[in-house]
């Protein structure tokens, strides 16, 4: 080891061997450092399973690191000693290592971030903050592309990140004859459909130990370890995804919108939560994607999906977030401020989708996408939630949930509190889109084909009534400014029906403990 090695902290979320600070480094001049501390576990109470998610991928990435041959300090979340935040830790490892400098890859969350930025200043020795070479489209990139429009669209961000990888590209143009096939991807669920279980991975004695130390000192979160089987290291999570491209990728794209009572995951790739922990690579996975449909093995509309979400929209809401922070935070725009129901925690609600989406999220710390967008989001938008407290929600109750991804996601996609600028319209919907993509309403207590009055679906009523609290905003909007014209017609006895029934369920919703998302001791 040299006289004054170069110190590279490594974060929960970076757990990526090619990681530009380990890129040509020379083992013997470097010392790695990574840190469990308790302002990250903290700053929101997140669900048990997430906690134990990234203990656990990290102690096991720490290992691996030094079978490999890498000096790796380690600070466990029980070291007496531990500072209890990555400022401080860094400050205690520079006083252990006396290194010349200090290496580190740009976080992915804003706040994490500004502390880093705060390095320089704080410590002797040089800090150098390189960018994270994990995505396809770097930051600047992002910022270039953003300049002077007025607009910001994924789909046309997306073809450029096609046209840049080649991905589905046949001599410039894309394979098929169009860029998205989004159209032949909304298949309601199948009587009896059901799809291949995903790999869950028993817990080894790195993983047990993590799970116990999790119990012990996060009793009060959010969540249950009972089923706890993600990928934690990356053999497992190759594992998974080769379980996904043999097994479930055919089914992805068609089925990739319904959703099942009981049936969790259905074709779900479930990767997001190892690409994001950074033991995938999310372009292997787009290549190995096209390679399958190259293969006749996935039919195009699938892969086609699979690729949008990773180069499409995962890149785009991260360019979106940089971009927005930090007022993206505080967005408002259609001034929301009913508190978040406690049933989002307890899961005790008559309505069946909502009651099922709160399980899996209960015991799985997950739902996809269309339960997070169209049911629990759907849910928020329309009953007029507080965005800080969904955006809470959503970042304590998900295992792949980091603030760069869940809040573009939460505060502008789902409840268009930035008025628009990331998607072209609300994600409003009424019963009638749950019933047409899921089995949930049959056995419900609530009644959707019922519109309004008492045993009505909520949905029902509550979109009428959101669409008629921002008639001033949202008529004019192309995409669903001719609604109005359905209300008008409907006369003033079903309008007040209508508003009354929601007004009625809204008085009837308990508010929900703020201890649940954020510690007040």
């Amino acid at each position: 080891m040299a006289s004054r090695p170069v110190l590279v902290p490594i974060l929960g979320d970076q757990l990526t061997r090619t990681l530009a600070s380990l890129r040509g480094r020379a083992k013997d001049d470097t010392v790695i450092l990574m840190m469990e501390v308790w302002d990250e576990a903290t700053y929101v109470r997140h669900h048990k399973q997430k906690i134990a998610l990234i203990f656990s991928a990290m102690r096991h990435f720490a290992a691996e690191l030094r079978d490999a041959g890498w000096s790796v300090d380690y600070v466990e979340l029980t070291d007496p000693d531990n500072a209890g935040s990555f400022t401080g830790e860094v400050a205690r490892a520079i006083e252990r290592h006396d290194p010349r400098a200090v290496h580190i890859v740009e976080a992915g969350e804003w706040r994490v971030q500004q502390a880093i930025e705060e390095w320089p200043d704080k410590f002797a020795c040089d800090v150098e903050i390189l960018p994270d070479g994990r995505f396809v489209c770097s930051l600047a990139e992002f910022r270039d592309w953003a300049e002077d429009r007025d607009t910001l669209r994924m789909e046309f961000f997306y073809r450029e990140m096609r046209r840049k990888t080649g991905l589905l590209m046949d001599d410039g143009q894309p394979e098929g004859g169009e860029w998205n096939y989004d159209s032949e991807n909304r298949k309601p669920p199948k009587e009896g459909l059901e799809a291949p279980q995903r790999p869950l991975f028993a817990p080894d004695e790195i993983t047990q130990e993590v799970i116990e130390l999790v119990e012990d000192r996060f009793a009060a979160h959010f969540g249950s370890l009972d089923k706890f089987g993600w990928p934690v290291t990356r053999d497992q999570a190759e594992e998974a995804a080769d379980a996904f491209f043999a097994e479930r990728i055919e089914c992805f794209g068609p089925f990739q919108d319904a959703m099942v009572h009981g049936q969790d995951d259905l074709f779900h790739s479930m990767l997001s939560t190892s690409i994001n922990l950074g033991l995938l690579d999310p372009l292997e996975l787009c290549e190995r994607a096209e390679q399958s449909y190259r293969d006749g093995k996935a039919p195009l509309n699938s892969v086609e999906g699979f690729i949008r979400q990773i180069i499409g929209w995962r890149e785009y809401v991260r360019g979106f977030y940089w971009l927005h922070m930090p007022h993206l935070q505080r967005a408002n725009a259609l001034n929301a401020q009913r508190a978040l129901p406690e049933f989002f925690w307890t899961g005790e609600t008559d309505m069946r989708c909502l009651a099922d989406c709160i399980r899996s999220t209960r015991d799985n710390a997950h739902a996809h996408h269309i339960q997070r967008l169209m049911v629990l989001g759907n849910f928020c938008l329309i009953a007029g939630i507080s965005p800080r407290e969904v955006q809470d929600w959503y970042l304590v109750v998900y295992a792949d949930a980091y603030e760069w991804v869940e809040l573009p996601n939460v505060a502008a996609m789902i409840l268009y509190a930035d008025d628009g600028k990331l998607a072209s319209k609300p994600y409003a919907a009424s019963g009638n889109y749950i019933n047409k993509m899921s089995n949930y309403c049959g056995d419900c207590a609530y009644s959707v084909s019922k519109k309004a009055g008492e045993g009505a679906c909520p949905f029902n009523s509550l979109y009428w009534h959101f669409m008629d609290r921002h008639r001033d905003r949202l008529e004019s909007n192309h995409r669903i400014g001719r609604i109005y014209s359905n209300w008008d017609r409907m006369g003033e006895d079903k309008q007040k029906a209508y508003l009354e029934t929601a007004e009625e369920f809204l008085v009837s919703l308990t508010p929900a403990d703020s201890k649940w998302a954020r510690a007040t001791d």
